[in-house]
């Protein structure tokens, strides 16, 4: 991470449109989202971001579960001769592999790497516990901390070590490889449309950019602000080759030795980053409801001899509501004035904030304040905790309505070669192009622009008119590109 890094809190928030990259540095430490770790590329995640973090977990953890799938833990060092066993694996990882090679004072005989991914020491796995057509499908998820020895590294999108949960799944058949490839994909698309309020377009990486060892892979691309593009989660489906390498073999109804057909999927710490990008102003955070650790914030007015009858029906309101299930919080501190407490909630995302003072105590309302639009009301007090619920809900979908017309703004269509390289002078979202299929024009265009294919139309979409904007021969298929994180 940037060795110039203060060591004050930030005092001010750095305008979006000033500075994108300080604006989001500074929400996350003001925020107390994450600070710089002692070890270069690493992040301490503080207890606010910690708690996303346990938030997002939650959702997508029931997903997988009632998607069939099984928690389990593997070992975070894997011996050096299981990655060999994989080349074309070893060989896309090698540049980020971080070495032990010492326990105490002992050298040790064999290297041990720090897990960048867990397929060589799962499979390993795997290939002792499948015997028969009886034991499949395999279907296990870990959540676990990964290393990879990144060179440039952002808070939370790009770092060292970062989180995130594996699923790993074997099956008989080839198709049920692929089903399970593209429910995980459905699994991840709808977890950010309708828990991260974030849309994205989902479909196969090329060939160039897919995962090394996978057949196919497949992502979720979401747009954020600046006009870049987020790598939000993949689900690759492996084929045979782990199977093959690592002699993961069951016998089937006929009692013929068959292969296994294998599938990994997984989502990271990233997910916070894209979250603070989509939704956050120059005010700070802006938390949709479904993820937020407090989705309601109650903050007392009182002066002169008021506090203790304010404070006796703010403990009621915050009672009544958290009956209902909302996550509230009465902030009930002394030493901050109600504006301090206004702005700190404002900078933290929380959802919907209500005042509540004698002269609303006396009209029996609160004043209820949202934090995406900071349009504000009067509730009445009787009826409240109902009004809360609906509240919620009303903001999440308009945070995901506002999201979806920006994405949908800043996704361009073009069919010439001339508007395609004209418009990546800057960063104009994604650019939806016809495209040859040739992995040579794809990495011509990468170092002209900068943009990459981030992802392919799923279902496959015809192209009707225009050559391929690089080459100008016959388009195969349309492109989705982008320059990304």
């Amino acid at each position: 991470m940037p060795e110039a890094e203060d060591k004050q809190f930030v005092k001010e928030i750095c305008s979006r449109e000033l500075d994108f990259s300080q604006w989001y540095i500074d929400v996350v430490r003001k925020a107390e989202l994450a600070d710089y770790a002692p070890v270069r590329g690493c992040m301490v995640i503080r207890p606010y971001g910690y708690a996303l973090w346990e938030a997002l977990q939650r959702d997508l953890d029931a997903r997988i579960k009632a998607a069939g799938h099984e928690n389990a833990y593997f070992p975070l060092l894997i011996p050096e001769s299981f990655l060999a066993k994989e080349a074309a694996h070893t060989e896309g990882f090698t540049p980020q592999v971080a070495w032990v090679t010492h326990g105490g004072e002992e050298e040790l005989e064999e290297r041990l790497a720090i897990r960048p991914t867990s397929e060589a020491i799962i499979c390993h796995m795997y290939a002792k516990w499948i015997r028969s057509w009886r034991d499949l499908p395999v279907m296990i998820n870990q959540w676990a901390n990964v290393l990879r020895w990144e060179k440039v590294t952002r808070l939370f999108l790009r770092t060292t070590e970062f989180l995130w949960q594996e699923g790993h799944t074997a099956h008989r058949t080839q198709q049920e490889a692929e089903e399970e490839a593209l429910r995980m994909l459905g699994v991840y698309a709808d977890f950010c449309r309708e828990t991260l309020a974030i849309p994205v377009y989902a479909g196969p990486k090329t060939e160039n950019e897919k995962f090394p060892g996978a057949v196919t892979t497949y992502t979720v691309e979401a747009l954020m602000p600046d006009g870049r593009a987020l790598q939000a989660g993949t689900s690759h489906n492996l084929g045979q080759h782990f199977a093959r390498v690592f002699d993961i073999t069951f016998l089937d109804e006929e009692n013929q030795l068959r292969y296994v057909w294998q599938t990994s999927w997984g989502v990271t710490t990233r997910l916070i980053g894209a979250l603070i990008m989509v939704h956050g102003d120059d005010a700070g955070l802006k938390l949709p409801p479904r993820l937020a650790p407090v989705q309601v914030v109650i903050v007392p007015i009182t002066f002169g001899g008021s506090k203790d009858d304010v404070l006796t029906h703010a403990r009621t309101l915050r009672d009544e509501i958290a009956a209902t299930g909302i996550r509230v919080r009465l902030d009930d501190r002394d030493e901050y004035t109600p504006g301090w407490k206004f702005n700190e909630h404002e900078l933290r995302g929380v959802p919907l904030r209500l005042e509540l003072g004698p002269k609303d105590i006396a009209r029996d309302v609160a004043t209820a304040v949202r934090r995406d639009n900071r349009a504000k009301v009067q509730v009445p007090l009787s009826n409240i905790a109902a009004w809360c619920r609906d509240e919620l809900a009303s903001i999440q979908a308009d945070m995901l309505a506002a999201a979806t017309a920006y994405r949908d703004a800043h996704t361009r269509v073009v069919t010439t070669a001339d508007e395609f390289f004209l418009l990546f002078e800057g960063r104009p979202g994604f650019i939806k192009a016809p495209w040859c299929g040739d992995g040579e024009c794809e990495r011509r265009i990468a170092e002209k622009t900068g943009a990459t294919i981030r992802l392919l139309p799923r279902p496959a979409e015809p192209v009707a008119e225009g050559g391929c904007v690089d080459c100008g021969r016959k388009a195969t298929t349309w492109a989705y590109f982008a320059k990304s994180y």
